[in-house]
């Protein structure tokens, strides 16, 4: 039974995890990983789960606990290694709208000079979660996320569209 209830709760979920794990990811193969951890431990996690919080609050917890942690693993071995960007790899047969993938570059970027907290916060926020489930996942008060919000809707639409002096 536990099994099937696994396969339930990651087929409900796979998109989301996915989302969350393509902004975390340096490289265009990164995603696939990340994804693989967050599975991996969301599967050696599941029997403790204690129903305290939705299952989905829980799994995104798991995602970004993950993906935090392989960006911070890799920020200390970037000065070792050295990536090669060259490579691109699809994932799906049809390739995505130039516009749309511009516009998700652009966005990527502005969320990646969010500091860690904010990074998390409007992750959940694009995967529709209220401030109440983000709060849950994070920690925080849900008046404390309503303020990060504003403050962190005005740094991404500044980043977004510069102010031209």
């Amino acid at each position: 039974m536990q099994n099937q209830d696994f396969q339930k709760v990651l087929e409900s979920n796979k998109e989301k995890i996915y989302r969350i794990c393509r902004v975390y990811a340096v490289s265009p193969i990164e995603p696939q990983d990340l994804f693989q951890e967050v599975i991996f431990q969301i599967w050696k996690s599941f029997s403790s789960f204690k129903g305290k919080s939705n299952i989905d609050t829980w799994v995104y917890r798991i995602a970004i606990n993950v993906c935090m942690r392989s960006k911070l693993k890799l920020e200390k071995q970037s000065n070792k290694t050295l990536r090669f960007e060259s490579i691109k790899y699809m994932i799906s047969d049809t390739p995505p709208d130039e516009s749309q993938e511009e516009k998700y570059k652009l966005l990527k970027a502005c969320i990646l000079t969010l500091n860690e907290s904010d990074t998390s916060i409007i992750i959940l926020y694009l995967e529709d979660l209220s401030y109440k489930d983000i709060a849950i996942i994070t920690g925080l008060t849900e008046n404390h996320i309503a303020v990060k919000m504003k403050r962190i809707r005005k740094r991404l639409f500044d980043c977004i569209n510069p102010k031209i002096s």
